[in-house]
């Protein structure tokens, strides 16, 4: 029942500790820390490259369809290209959203949220 809760706060993109407080304050603007827990959202500068592998394998999976089209029906490959790549451009903010919101959520499992300092 837990593990549910978890990922609809993936899916929902919130917060890996409480799974209510929103992870995003704009498009692309992060909230520093959880605003109903406080838990601190980027814990140092660059802990957001690991969600570089999230948006790889996210991307991999996106670009499997028109791949898989490619080979099976032996398509036009302009034509492939061309759906891909505006498959890519048209997702890519949920990609960078759901794969910053992956990474918190897999580095939560292994190192839970603590408190901001700065916060009472």
């Amino acid at each position: 029942m837990a593990s549910m809760g978890k990922l609809a706060a993936l899916v929902r993109q919130r917060c890996p500790r409480c799974c209510e407080g929103t992870i995003f304050a704009g498009l692309v603007r992060m909230n520093v820390a959880c605003p109903t827990c406080a838990a601190d959202l980027e814990r140092e500068p660059g802990y957001f490259l690991g969600a570089m592998y999230f948006s790889y394998g996210f991307g991999l999976l996106l670009l499997a369809g028109p791949i898989a089209w490619l080979v099976i029906a032996r398509a036009d490959p302009n034509l492939v290209i061309g759906l891909a790549l505006g498959m890519l451009v048209v997702v890519s903010p949920l990609l960078f959203r759901y794969s910053r919101v992956a990474w918190l959520h897999f580095d939560h499992l292994f190192d839970p949220l603590p408190d901001r300092p700065d916060r009472d």
